[in-house]
């Protein structure tokens, strides 16, 4: 076979390489990704990373509002401070309480509502629209149409004991021993539709079949539920408990509404604490330091959610 310079002329012949083409092709595919997502990933990182960079970098200073001198940087002072603060660690323990107790009851109630709403009934389609009817209220909304409920001189429900015989009423809201159990019933109430959809959705994903092998197999509705209809639902249980537990821990114009923190700081959340440490006493720095903690406790549930769901998917 001829050849020149060593190289068999079926070698000459042969076509070149297109690998480099295919890598640029694929930098192209990526570079277009990667403008589509800038319209979705710019507003982020303008309203909610930067924001939270600038408060933790904020976290770190004396930062006060109405002062003229400049603000400086005091490293870890507002933290060290945080940690003595008997006020702030009341506010986070009524804040875990106000989150678990609105989460547990909301979900457990979520789920019965679910399932009832999953049932072949008669106008099943106007208590879907109905269910969902709270979702669509402002917690600003919420929290006004509540107070009137919770009204000592006329409200519903004062109004309805008395009827019953069952006293005099009281003043819910201004109690310290009812302030915080009435803001969790709001919470729950305002809460339950987005669980409700969620869990339903889940179970709408079920194969009706599963449920009918079962049947036919001599199970209850108890065991079906147990072996059939709860693995199926556990992925989205866990997903929107997780997400109910973070958002109400977060939570502010509802009970900012309803009570603003009272009586006697019974019902301070957190978030409510961090409000009026920054905008009422001017104290930005101290409020960035409590937000910063409030993150990591927040860091920590994704944390355990994350792990979770890995878990979940690994059993699986």
């Amino acid at each position: 076979m001829t050849s020149v310079t060593g190289v068999s002329v079926t070698e000459a012949r042969r076509p070149p390489n297109r690998a480099p083409s295919r890598d640029r092709q694929q930098r192209g595919s990526d570079h277009a990704a990667w403008f589509l997502v800038l319209p979705a990933l710019i507003p982020i990182l303008v309203l909610s990373v930067g924001p939270l960079l600038y408060g933790i970098l904020l976290a770190f200073t004396d930062s006060q509002s109405g002062r003229t001198a400049p603000t400086q940087w005091i490293g870890g002072l507002n933290f060290r401070d945080l940690l003595h603060d008997t006020l702030f660690w009341e506010s986070f323990r009524i804040g875990l309480v106000w989150a678990v107790g609105v989460t547990v009851p909301q979900f457990l109630l979520a789920l019965g509502l679910a399932l009832l709403l999953n049932q072949d009934l008669r106008l099943r389609w106007l208590a879907r629209a109905l269910a969902i009817v709270p979702w669509a209220m402002p917690e600003v909304v919420v929290g006004i149409m509540w107070r009137i409920v919770y009204n000592p001189d006329a409200g519903i429900l004062n109004e309805t004991l008395r009827n019953l015989g069952l006293g005099n009423g009281r003043d819910w809201l201004s109690s310290l021993t009812t302030a915080l159990p009435a803001v969790i019933v709001v919470g729950i109430w305002a809460g339950m539709p987005q669980t409700t959809v969620a869990l339903l959705a889940g179970l709408q994903n079920t194969p009706r079949e599963l449920h009918e092998a079962a049947a036919v197999d001599g199970a209850g509705a108890w065991r079906r539920f147990r072996t059939v209809t709860w693995p199926a639902l556990r992925p989205v249980a866990l997903a929107i408990t997780a997400l109910n537990l973070i958002w109400n821990f977060n939570s502010f114009a509802l009970v900012y509404v309803l009570t603003n923190g009272g009586p006697g700081g019974r019902t301070r959340l957190p978030m409510l604490f961090a409000y009026e440490e920054a905008f009422r006493y001017g104290q930005f720095g101290y409020a960035a330091a409590m937000g910063c903690v409030m993150v990591a406790v927040i860091s920590v549930l994704l944390a355990v959610f994350l792990v979770g769901r890995l878990r979940g998917g690994d059993d699986s």
